[in-house]
């Protein structure tokens, strides 16, 4: 269930207030939770050693489509990819300076916004609507197209119920499209360190096109058969109205589930055909379906980082940047593992209950899995949720949380994770040449005053983004109405929903009226100021650096592919995202924590 997307126990439009509760806790005398398990802590280092395998085989064939060196899949793709250049007056030869790629890449964008944005609005009077589903609100709908055009997949509505297949089938088009300008985005900025004395990053179009054609579209067919085989429905078949046991009439959407399915993950969206996302039977069958899923979405941003080792023809670069980002993720997955697992003291003290935190979890996948996936998808960026982030503790909550406030730089999704570690890189050799009194150099080019200007600026302006829209939310009485729990566990939902937003995640807690006006157009602005602001300035830099020679390695040049380095980039990460976001963290899922210990409940 991508919440918030809402989770089964709250709707966006219906309150849904989190128990409170107030009774006497004394310390010690609880009845404990379950422990952590070592099925579980295995299940998240068999994840990590998998990912680790699967890099070189992901990148390799990366490198050789972006490349364009010989693949598998030329004989087929090859004749098509010239017939989409002739028709489309596309030359793929012609190379771009940044703001050429820029601008193209903002306006391939703002297309496909506009065509999904009218589409939502006119959907009763267009073809395959069997539901016969009326128009989608407007803001409901500007959200929407905002939405799926930054790979952000943030919903406010229950698909089955809002959406006709039309609507639903050109959302897979935009789940097509928008992870791939991510990782032409990406393309951009290595070429940037790669070349030297070049005004040019590439051809964006070309880029465009190999991304849909040798990645994007093989990619999901086959992992559409793959669920199809594991039990996802594919069709388009009028709703199946059922008679129930107790003679009540219940209505059972179906439709294209396996093929939005298998993009929706591959493609780091997130956007699932049902309102419960991976929580619902036909999205995930079984517990084996839900690890496929988990698969796919680390699968092209492992890739991008060794197709980064390759462009930059150093793989120990690589291996420093996957060291770096998994530091960061098993930690922050085991933490929440063990919130989860020792359950609710309060619950426990009642002796309601001597186990772990079981709301809002499926029982196929419980504490470990659930944990696992949701830790997964909000650091990766596809927000496709197996549990309610509204139902977690606080410190379960607060991990995914923290993972999409680091810029989910932890993997990422489709190349941006990376570029988005790239800028923390740039600030990690800056303080380092601080730190020594020398210039600092990164992947053999000098970072001078330009390039820490760009990425601060690529880090500040979603923090402040989120910051003050979170700021308004709990100061103006429209948005407040829309706040259904009280306390910190309220200023959480708030937080979480703007960190979403800019972090294109699009997962989110219950309880909160996110289709409410204030929400859907704010939650929208976010989404936007989320990306495009990240991707100019590091084009820029992208630009200025690839107009540089490059530097013969000396005996001070700082190593950048050694423990040093990636120690000193988890603490850049960790430390900016601490600084900037720790006086909102305490007042949120730290105090309803402390609060929990003491007895109360929000």
């Amino acid at each position: 269930m991508r919440a918030g997307r809402r989770p089964p126990e709250s709707g966006a439009a219906s309150p849904s207030p989190r128990a409170r509760a107030d009774c006497p806790f004394e310390s010690g005398r609880h009845r404990r939770g379950e422990m952590m398990t070592v099925q579980g802590v295995l299940q998240l280092v068999v994840l990590v050693v998998v990912l680790a395998l699967l890099a070189k085989p992901v990148g390799t064939y990366l490198h050789r489509v972006f490349e364009n060196q010989r693949t598998f899949l030329d004989f087929a793709l090859v004749p098509f990819e010239r017939f989409v250049y002739r028709f489309a007056g596309i030359d793929p030869t012609k190379e771009m300076r940044w703001t050429t790629y820029g601008l193209a890449l903002l306006t391939f964008n703002l297309v496909g916004f506009v065509i999904l944005f009218v589409l939502l609005l006119l959907q009763p009077y267009l073809p395959l609507n069997p539901a016969h589903l009326p128009a989608v609100p407007f803001w409901t709908a500007w959200n929407t197209a905002i939405s799926f055009t930054t790979n952000t997949n943030w919903q406010v509505y229950g698909g089955e119920s809002t959406l006709s297949y039309l609507s639903q089938a050109w959302l897979i088009v935009q789940q097509f499209v928008s992870p791939v300008t991510g990782i032409c985005f990406f393309l951009a900025v290595v070429r940037g360190f790669v070349r030297q004395n070049s005004e040019t990053l590439g051809n964006f179009w070309r880029d465009l096109v190999r991304g849909i054609l040798w990645v994007a579209l093989p990619g999901a067919i086959a992992a559409a058969v793959v669920l199809i085989a594991m039990g996802s429905p594919q069709n388009f078949h009028p709703y199946t109205v059922a008679t129930t046991l107790q003679g009540a009439h219940q209505t059972i959407a179906q439709g294209p589930i396996a093929s939005m399915t298998s993009i929706m993950q591959l493609g780091d969206n997130g956007g699932g055909y049902m309102n419960a996302n991976a929580a619902h039977p036909y999205e995930a069958p079984s517990a084996a379906s839900l690890v496929f899923q988990l698969l796919l979405g680390f699968l092209v941003p492992i890739g991008c980082i060794y197709l980064f080792a390759l462009m930059v023809k150093d793989r120990r670069q690589g291996w420093a940047i996957f060291a770096a980002m998994a530091l960061m993720f098993v930690p922050l997955t085991l933490l929440m593992y063990h919130a989860e697992a020792a359950g609710n003291p309060i619950i426990n003290h009642l002796q309601l209950a001597g186990h772990a935190n079981m709301e809002g979890k499926e029982v196929r996948f419980g504490p470990a899995l659930s944990s696992l996936f949701n830790s997964s998808t909000t650091a990766v960026s596809w927000g496709s949720v197996a549990a309610a982030m509204d139902s977690l503790t606080p410190i379960g909550g607060l991990v995914p949380l923290f993972n999409m406030m680091t810029g989910e730089v932890i993997f990422g999704s489709w190349g941006v994770g990376m570029v988005g570690m790239l800028a923390y890189a740039v600030m990690a050799v800056f303080l380092a040449g601080l730190m020594v009194g020398r210039t600092p150099e990164y992947l053999g080019k000098k970072i001078q005053a330009f390039e820490v200007k760009m990425s601060v600026l690529a880090m500040v302006v979603p923090s402040f983004v989120i910051l003050i829209f979170a700021a308004l939310s709990v100061m103006l009485p429209a948005a407040r109405a829309g706040i259904f729990n009280p306390g910190p566990h309220g200023l959480t939902e708030v937080l979480y929903a703007f960190a979403s937003g800019v972090g294109n995640n699009g997962s989110a807690f219950g309880g909160l009226n996110a289709a409410s006006p204030w929400y859907a157009a704010t939650v929208g602005f976010a989404m936007l100021f989320g990306r495009y602001p990240m991707y100019l300035p590091l084009l820029a830099m992208a630009g200025s650096l690839g107009r540089k020679q490059r530097i013969p390695v000396s005996a001070g040049t700082f190593p950048t592919h050694g423990w040093l380095f990636v120690v000193l980039l988890v603490g850049t990460v960790v430390i900016v995202g601490a600084l900037t976001f720790f006086p909102a963290l305490a007042l949120g899922p730290l105090a309803e924590q402390f609060a929990m210990q003491a007895g109360k409940l929000y």
